[in-house]
């Protein structure tokens, strides 16, 4: 398939479209702040590689030692996201893109790729069915259904850490822990704000802003991650009518 693909840098950063489906000419805060997450990001390692249009056809990953996710593994590589929506849809896209990010992490010496999953595909995940049929497979799995996906090139596979497995905290009230690497996260902390607020709902957001913080969550993590009374309910963004079917619990 001849299609033109491009990978961000640092000098191209600034100009180019993030390609998910926020669309608006005036400047949006939650489209800086991604920006602003990648320009730290990608002298790391990390790869965005999109269509070279305004689409939403893009994958990002990055090396696992720098992926702010809770899991472990040497020289694998980690899938934030793939995405292909709309229109661009059965055009071979998302084949190409998962077969860049393979060929890509095999010339740099990777022991494999991974990403998140779930027992039930879960909405703000990438497509696992997707990823299965390139022979990734569930490697290591939490107790609520959240899976780590594994193609190895060879050697150890990766597995979550073991704080990522606690799926508890102390507090009770709704707490969510998030950080900016998507554009969407943005809003949905006002909309979680908004909720909370007029609804009399004591409420903890806590942003994930380091490496560190990042690997040592006690629960599964792509961006975003809730907890209530205590316990890890799931990694979706919450919307008013998600947020009131928790609190229902």
């Amino acid at each position: 398939m001849a299609a033109d693909f491009l990978n961000l840098t640092p000098e191209n950063l600034a100009q180019e479209h993030l390609c998910c489906i926020i669309r608006t000419k005036k400047p949006h805060p939650g489209v800086e702040a991604k920006r602003q997450w990648l320009a730290d990001r990608l002298r790391e390692g990390h790869v965005f590689r999109k269509l070279n249009a305004k689409a939403t056809v893009f994958i990002e990953y990055a090396p696992l030692e720098t992926a702010w996710v809770p899991i472990v593994g040497e020289g694998y590589y980690y899938v934030y996201c793939l995405w292909v929506t709309g229109e661009d849809k059965g055009k071979g896209y998302g084949k190409a893109l998962m077969e860049y990010c393979l060929a890509d992490a095999r010339e740099k010496g990777g022991s494999g790729v991974c990403m998140l999953g779930a027992k039930k595909q879960k909405s703000w995940l990438s497509d696992q069915a997707f990823a299965k049929k390139f022979g990734f497979e569930a490697v290591d799995a939490t107790e609520n259904g959240y899976e780590l996906l594994a193609l190895p090139f060879g050697g150890t596979a990766p597995r979550f850490a073991p704080n990522a497995k606690k799926e508890r905290i102390d507090g009770r009230e709704l707490t969510v822990y998030y950080d900016l690497q998507c554009p969407y996260v943005y809003q949905y902390v006002e909309k979680v704000k908004q909720y909370c607020g007029a609804k009399g709902v004591p409420a903890t957001l806590i942003r994930v802003d380091t490496l560190q913080k990042a690997k040592e969550l006690p629960c599964v993590f792509n961006n975003w991650g809730v907890f209530y009374k205590g316990r890890f309910e799931t990694v979706n963004l919450l919307g008013p009518e998600q947020l009131e079917r928790i609190l229902r619990k």
